[in-house]
Protein backbone atom coordinates (compact mmCIF):
# COMPACT_ATOMS: atom_id res chain seq x y z
CA UNK A 1 0.00 0.00 0.00
CA UNK A 2 1.17 3.27 -1.18
CA UNK A 3 1.11 6.58 1.53
CA UNK A 4 0.71 9.72 -0.02
CA UNK A 5 1.06 12.63 2.47
CA UNK A 6 -0.83 15.81 0.75
CA UNK A 7 1.43 18.50 2.64
CA UNK A 8 4.83 19.97 1.92
CA UNK A 9 5.66 20.30 5.28
CA UNK A 10 9.00 19.03 5.98
CA UNK A 11 7.79 19.37 10.13
CA UNK A 12 5.32 16.41 8.31
CA UNK A 13 7.30 14.70 6.42
CA UNK A 14 9.90 14.58 9.48
CA UNK A 15 7.38 13.30 12.08
CA UNK A 16 6.28 10.83 10.19
CA UNK A 17 9.57 9.34 9.63
CA UNK A 18 9.93 9.11 13.55
CA UNK A 19 7.45 5.91 12.93
CA UNK A 20 9.33 4.85 10.82
CA UNK A 21 7.29 6.01 7.35
CA UNK A 22 8.51 7.40 4.48
CA UNK A 23 5.59 8.82 1.99
CA UNK A 24 5.67 7.53 -1.40
CA UNK A 25 4.98 10.74 -2.93
CA UNK A 26 4.17 14.35 -1.93
CA UNK A 27 1.45 15.72 -3.60
CA UNK A 28 0.71 19.18 -1.68
CA UNK A 29 -2.83 20.26 -1.55
CA UNK A 30 -3.65 23.74 -3.44
CA UNK A 31 -7.34 25.18 -1.80
CA UNK A 32 -8.34 28.15 -0.47
CA UNK A 33 -7.76 28.88 3.60
CA UNK A 34 -9.54 31.88 4.18
CA UNK A 35 -11.48 31.12 7.08
CA UNK A 36 -15.67 31.62 6.53
CA UNK A 37 -17.00 34.67 7.77
CA UNK A 38 -17.58 33.97 11.81
CA UNK A 39 -16.34 30.36 11.23
CA UNK A 40 -14.88 28.55 14.46
CA UNK A 41 -11.49 27.05 15.00
CA UNK A 42 -11.87 23.62 15.29
CA UNK A 43 -14.79 23.56 12.58
CA UNK A 44 -11.96 25.32 10.27
CA UNK A 45 -9.60 23.03 10.99
CA UNK A 46 -11.72 20.24 10.32
CA UNK A 47 -12.51 21.50 6.47
CA UNK A 48 -8.96 22.18 5.88
CA UNK A 49 -8.28 18.90 6.68
CA UNK A 50 -11.15 17.38 4.87
CA UNK A 51 -10.78 19.91 1.55
CA UNK A 52 -6.92 19.17 1.44
CA UNK A 53 -7.20 14.90 1.05
CA UNK A 54 -10.69 15.57 -1.30
CA UNK A 55 -8.20 17.34 -3.67
CA UNK A 56 -5.54 14.73 -3.52
CA UNK A 57 -7.60 11.36 -4.99
CA UNK A 58 -6.10 8.32 -3.98
CA UNK A 59 -5.85 5.71 -6.97
CA UNK A 60 -6.33 2.09 -5.88
CA UNK A 61 -3.82 0.31 -2.94
CA UNK A 62 -2.67 4.24 -2.03
CA UNK A 63 -3.79 5.93 1.14
CA UNK A 64 -3.87 9.93 1.53
CA UNK A 65 -2.85 11.71 4.95
CA UNK A 66 -3.77 15.01 4.83
CA UNK A 67 -3.64 17.93 7.70
CA UNK A 68 -4.16 20.96 8.93
CA UNK A 69 -2.72 22.93 12.46
CA UNK A 70 -4.64 26.29 13.66
CA UNK A 71 -3.63 28.06 16.47
CA UNK A 72 -6.80 29.47 18.27
CA UNK A 73 -7.20 32.18 20.79
CA UNK A 74 -10.08 32.32 21.96
CA UNK A 75 -13.06 32.38 18.80
CA UNK A 76 -9.89 33.73 16.97
CA UNK A 77 -8.20 31.79 14.19
CA UNK A 78 -4.33 33.16 13.84
CA UNK A 79 -2.89 31.49 10.90
CA UNK A 80 0.67 31.76 8.87
CA UNK A 81 1.62 35.37 9.13
CA UNK A 82 1.66 37.17 5.98
CA UNK A 83 4.79 39.01 7.79
CA UNK A 84 6.88 39.94 10.81
CA UNK A 85 4.24 42.98 11.32
CA UNK A 86 1.58 40.23 11.73
CA UNK A 87 4.30 37.52 13.34
CA UNK A 88 4.78 40.23 16.10
CA UNK A 89 0.99 40.91 16.71
CA UNK A 90 0.20 37.51 17.22
CA UNK A 91 3.23 36.61 19.31
CA UNK A 92 1.70 39.68 21.35
CA UNK A 93 -1.94 38.26 21.82
CA UNK A 94 -0.56 35.07 23.38
CA UNK A 95 1.93 36.04 25.64
CA UNK A 96 1.16 35.86 29.07
CA UNK A 97 -1.64 33.95 28.18
CA UNK A 98 -2.56 30.50 27.33
CA UNK A 99 -4.66 29.26 23.52
CA UNK A 100 -5.65 26.14 22.08
CA UNK A 101 -3.55 24.36 18.94
CA UNK A 102 -6.00 22.28 16.95
CA UNK A 103 -4.54 19.60 14.37
CA UNK A 104 -7.07 17.92 12.26
CA UNK A 105 -6.15 14.68 10.19
CA UNK A 106 -7.72 13.53 7.40
CA UNK A 107 -7.08 9.62 6.39
CA UNK A 108 -8.78 9.29 3.08
CA UNK A 109 -8.68 5.77 1.05
CA UNK A 110 -10.49 5.45 -2.68
CA UNK A 111 -13.73 4.08 -0.47
CA UNK A 112 -13.67 5.95 2.48
CA UNK A 113 -12.47 9.30 4.67
CA UNK A 114 -11.65 9.07 8.57
CA UNK A 115 -11.24 12.67 10.11
CA UNK A 116 -9.77 13.30 13.75
CA UNK A 117 -9.27 16.21 15.43
CA UNK A 118 -6.91 16.42 18.04
CA UNK A 119 -6.60 20.38 20.27
CA UNK A 120 -3.96 21.14 23.04
CA UNK A 121 -3.88 23.44 25.48
CA UNK A 122 -0.42 25.62 25.57
CA UNK A 123 0.81 28.48 27.93
CA UNK A 124 2.62 31.03 26.48
CA UNK A 125 5.03 33.24 28.93
CA UNK A 126 5.33 37.68 28.86
CA UNK A 127 7.75 37.93 26.22
CA UNK A 128 10.75 40.74 26.67
CA UNK A 129 11.40 43.23 23.66
CA UNK A 130 14.34 41.54 22.77
CA UNK A 131 13.06 37.74 23.13
CA UNK A 132 10.25 39.12 20.58
CA UNK A 133 13.17 41.12 18.27
CA UNK A 134 15.34 38.23 18.05
CA UNK A 135 12.79 35.55 17.35
CA UNK A 136 11.03 38.10 14.73
CA UNK A 137 14.61 38.45 13.16
CA UNK A 138 15.21 34.32 12.98
CA UNK A 139 12.74 34.32 10.42
CA UNK A 140 11.81 30.83 12.51
CA UNK A 141 7.85 32.17 12.42
CA UNK A 142 7.48 31.97 8.86
CA UNK A 143 5.04 29.45 7.52
CA UNK A 144 3.73 28.21 11.05
CA UNK A 145 0.20 28.89 12.41
CA UNK A 146 -0.06 31.54 14.93
CA UNK A 147 3.61 32.90 14.01
CA UNK A 148 6.06 30.31 16.61
CA UNK A 149 6.84 26.72 15.75
CA UNK A 150 7.38 24.90 19.49
CA UNK A 151 9.99 22.34 17.76
CA UNK A 152 12.02 25.75 17.29
CA UNK A 153 13.81 28.63 19.31
CA UNK A 154 9.88 29.59 20.34
CA UNK A 155 10.00 26.76 22.63
CA UNK A 156 11.90 28.54 25.31
CA UNK A 157 8.78 30.73 25.27
CA UNK A 158 6.59 27.40 25.89
CA UNK A 159 6.59 26.43 29.96
CA UNK A 160 3.79 24.70 29.50
CA UNK A 161 1.51 22.33 27.24
CA UNK A 162 -1.74 19.63 28.09
CA UNK A 163 -2.01 17.27 25.11
CA UNK A 164 0.19 16.24 22.02
CA UNK A 165 3.41 17.68 21.31
CA UNK A 166 3.32 16.23 18.15
CA UNK A 167 0.22 17.92 17.62
CA UNK A 168 1.15 21.14 17.75
CA UNK A 169 4.31 20.49 15.83
CA UNK A 170 1.68 19.58 13.03
CA UNK A 171 0.99 16.16 13.15
CA UNK A 172 0.13 14.10 16.69
CA UNK A 173 1.52 10.37 16.24
CA UNK A 174 -0.63 8.49 18.28
CA UNK A 175 -3.54 9.54 16.18
CA UNK A 176 -2.13 9.23 13.17
CA UNK A 177 -0.94 6.18 13.52
CA UNK A 178 -4.51 4.61 14.71
CA UNK A 179 -6.09 6.30 11.31
CA UNK A 180 -3.56 5.24 8.56
CA UNK A 181 -3.72 1.73 10.62
CA UNK A 182 -8.02 2.05 10.64
CA UNK A 183 -7.17 2.34 6.51
CA UNK A 184 -5.14 -0.43 6.00
CA UNK A 185 -2.05 1.17 6.40
CA UNK A 186 0.86 -1.39 7.93
CA UNK A 187 1.96 0.95 10.40
CA UNK A 188 3.96 -1.44 12.91
CA UNK A 189 3.95 -4.21 10.60
CA UNK A 190 5.80 -2.48 8.13
CA UNK A 191 8.51 -1.74 11.22
CA UNK A 192 8.53 -4.99 12.51
CA UNK A 193 9.23 -6.67 9.23
CA UNK A 194 12.13 -4.05 8.44
CA UNK A 195 13.60 -4.47 11.83
CA UNK A 196 13.44 -8.63 11.94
Amino acid sequence: MRLILASASPRRADLLAQLGITPDALRPADIDETPRPRELPRPYCRRMAREKAEVVAPAAGEVVLAADTTVALGRRILGKPRDAGEAAQFLLALAGRRHKVITALAVRSPARLWLREVVTTVAMKRLSDVELNTYLASGDWRGKAGGYGIQGPAGAFIPWISGSFTGVVGLPLAETAQLLAAAGYPVFAQRVAEGS
